[in-house]
């Protein structure tokens, strides 16, 4: 998925908190700025230099987004953080326009100063430095998970709980469906669908051509572990729903029955919270780690956090990763058990 980081704060937000990708970015960014409080700083001059644009655009730019640059590390200095930062200036002899009698200064720190670059149309110069970062988030992907981003959800410590716990209660649920309701062949399959489009708005076919699932491959391995959580709580829910209203009527329950007691649960209140959790999980982590893009959960893209990215692309991951692959056969023999 082609990215336009000049169009698309969601994007711009989720380089930018990827403290991976930056410090990255930042050893191979090949301009100086001004060490001050352990941090590299830019001025406007020294930003509309190296971009190669007027003093004018960026001061428009910064106008036009300055809650974006101000969350992102650009900081207006005054009084005794100002003078702190001229003498700074004055110690290394940097050739900037700062002066004694400046009362007020925009500096940018390194993430404000890509932030910058990402929505500077006008200059050659960022839109490379665009490029790189982008370069450098797929490079970052691309290594983390062996070219392939369709288990990076596997990375997350909590998956392996939530794969078997889910697996326990699918189980007790395709029983209650067995036991309780009358035969049809599709019948599995269509409460599974019933379950996820309540959940996140797609079928299973949908969700698997979304990822570009192959036809051998299994969907739950690539939920996220908040997911699973859901879907397992849905089938323990709905095994001892359907099992009290057969006891009650005294026979299997048909169909719409079955449908109809369906819709009576996933409309209880007690859902909403969760499910609007996972929906936000979901599609801000498939379109910032898997660049793959649910239409139907559109509204809720949100721009991953610090905390997200050390979890799917940090060394914590590195390490479940590696061990997921050396226990492969306990894995598969846990969810094999009766």
């Amino acid at each position: 998925m082609s990215k336009d980081l000049t169009n698309s704060r969601i994007d711009r937000q989720n380089i930018l908190n990827n403290e991976i990708a930056i410090e990255i970015i930042r050893e191979k960014f090949g301009f100086n700025g001004i060490l001050w409080e352990g941090k590299m700083y830019f001025t406007r001059e020294m930003a509309a230099n190296f971009f190669e644009v007027d003093m004018r655009t960026i001061s428009r730019y910064l106008e036009q987004y300055s809650e974006e640059l101000l969350e992102n590390g650009y900081i207006i200095l005054r009084g005794s953080k100002l003078k702190s930062f001229i003498s700074t200036v004055n110690k290394f002899g940097k050739d900037i326009n700062v002066s004694t009698k400046t009362t007020i200064l925009g500096v940018f720190d390194f993430r404000a100063f890509l932030n910058i670059a990402m929505l500077l149309s006008e200059s050659d110069k960022a839109r490379s430095l665009r490029q790189l970062m982008l370069d450098i988030v797929i490079d970052i992907i691309n290594r983390k998970t062996g070219g392939g981003t369709k288990y990076i959800n596997q990375r997350d410590k909590d998956f392996v709980f939530s794969s078997l716990q889910e697996d326990n209660y699918r189980k007790q649920f395709t029983n209650a469906l067995k036991e309780y309701v009358v035969d049809d062949r599709y019948k599995y399959a269509y409460f599974t669908d019933m379950i996820y489009v309540s959940i996140f708005k797609e079928k299973a076919k949908e969700y698997k051509k979304i990822l570009d699932l192959k036809a051998n491959d299994k969907v739950r391995d690539t939920f996220y572990s908040e997911i699973l959580d859901i879907i397992a709580a849905y089938e323990s829910g709905l095994a001892d729903a359907i099992k009290r209203e057969y006891e009650q009527i005294g026979h299997k329950l048909s169909q719409d029955e079955a449908e109809g007691l369906f819709r009576q649960f996933e409309s209880m209140a007690l859902w909403k919270p969760l499910i609007q959790r996972g929906r936000v999980k979901m599609a801000s982590r498939d379109m910032a780690l898997r660049e793959a893009f649910h239409y139907q959960l559109s509204e809720y893209i949100q721009p991953l956090d610090k905390e997200e990215y050390e979890k799917f692309l940090g060394t914590a991951g590195d390490e479940l990763d590696r061990l997921m692959q050396e226990n492969q056969d306990v894995l598969k023999r846990l969810k094999e058990r009766d």
